[in-house]
């Protein structure tokens, strides 16, 4: 370990801003953002209709300026700084997509962008899924919902790709974790 990583492990961190779901940080030579709620956590649901579609949303993401292609997710914590990685994902399905499940299962948890920010993510597998509303999101989201057959999913989104959407980079672990065990077993 070099003197510098040591120093920058060791440092104490500065706070340079701090909003209502984020703050800016200055650790050493670092300059990272910390989630300020429920611990930065975040939960990707990754949810097959019983017709065998994938859901995804669209949305326009401001730090962007462009449309992205997503999974359905959200912030654990937001509205109830007690509720559960599952009830939160269960909860923010609904909410963006119209679609409720019975179960849902954290497949695991880890980091988004750990050179940049201390959040992290759990993959969430939800199933027993039942359509009980439009979704599109809460009054401050503008969602699309895309409900893809399965067996189309990766070349429907190589085609957004190709028409300029902004795909989210976890949409390929998703549809991966649709197909297999953490292991690489299938699922079966």
């Amino acid at each position: 370990m070099t003197n510098s990583a040591h120093a920058d492990k060791t440092a104490t961190p500065d706070i340079v801003y701090e909003g209502k779901y984020m703050r800016m940080v200055v650790r050493g030579s670092w300059e990272y953002c910390e989630r300020t709620h429920a611990n930065g956590l975040a939960a990707i649901i990754i949810a097959v209709t019983p017709a065998d579609e994938v859901l995804f949303v669209e949305q326009f993401r401001v730090p962007l300026q462009a449309n992205t292609i997503e999974m359905p997710a959200g912030l654990v914590g937001d509205i109830d700084a007690d509720e559960s990685i599952e009830l939160s994902a269960i909860r923010e399905l609904e909410e963006e997509t119209g679609w409720t499940a019975a179960q849902a299962e954290v497949l695991m948890i880890g980091p988004t962008s750990s050179g940049s920010s201390s959040e992290k993510i759990a993959f969430v597998r939800a199933t027993g899924l039942r359509k009980v509303g439009e979704g599109g999101g809460d009054a401050s989201e503008d969602i699309t919902v895309h409900a893809i057959p399965r067996r189309e999913a990766a070349a429907w989104l190589t085609r957004k790709l190709s028409e300029g959407y902004e795909l989210d980079a976890k949409l390929w672990a998703g549809l991966w974790m649709i197909e297999h065990q953490l292991d690489g077993t299938p699922r079966g």
